[in-house]
């Protein structure tokens, strides 16, 4: 089992990740990363978790949620109240580390960074590989080379398509328009 790398990760987040991975991989889980907004007085902390060669199931979530619950209630990483919640990865899965990147070469990823490149902070592009630290991916302005530590955040982009959960695009002719069907007579 692979536990997310808690040096892409900043703060509060890092700290929790170290903290409760063992938990999650003891229960024969993944963590892939987690989210943490503190928002006034309050937080939410969200971890998602995968379970390695098959879907996770609610007894997955309902599992990691009492025992890191009982985890975070002895060591308290966190000052104020805040909301836990355990989420399986979904079809638009998020990327926390460079390695879950590698997983996923040839899919589509809507990224967010932290500082601008080529003039963008937001775009969605094909994954082409890892270097290293650096996520390699093809945009329709080129190919990119990002450092994964400037990755904000990162989800995949499921092929719907493919997937079966919607329908062929129509074919189209020249100029975008749509190509007729001869109506065959009976």
């Amino acid at each position: 089992m692979h536990e997310a790398n808690p040096t892409t990760m900043s703060g509060k987040a890092t700290e929790i990740i170290e903290l409760l991975s063992p938990t999650v991989v003891a229960l024969g889980l993944e963590l892939l990363g987690v989210e943490f907004a503190p928002t006034g007085n309050s937080a939410m902390l969200r971890l998602y978790i995968d379970a390695p060669g098959r879907l996770v199931a609610i007894e997955d979530c309902e599992a990691v949620s009492r025992e890191v619950a009982a985890v975070l209630d002895v060591n308290d990483p966190i000052a104020s109240a805040y909301t836990l919640e355990v989420s399986s990865p979904g079809i638009d899965r998020p990327l926390f580390t460079a390695g879950q990147f590698g997983r996923f070469v040839g899919e589509q990823a809507r990224v967010t960074l932290r500082m601008a490149q080529d003039g963008r902070r937001r775009f969605q592009a094909r994954i082409t590989g890892v270097e290293g630290d650096d996520v390699l991916m093809a945009h329709e302005a080129g190919d990119m080379r990002i450092a994964h530590d400037n990755i904000e955040k990162a989800r995949l982009v499921p092929d719907l398509v493919a997937l079966g959960l919607a329908a062929q695009p129509k074919p189209t002719g020249p100029g975008g328009t749509r190509r007729k069907t001869p109506k065959q007579e009976s």
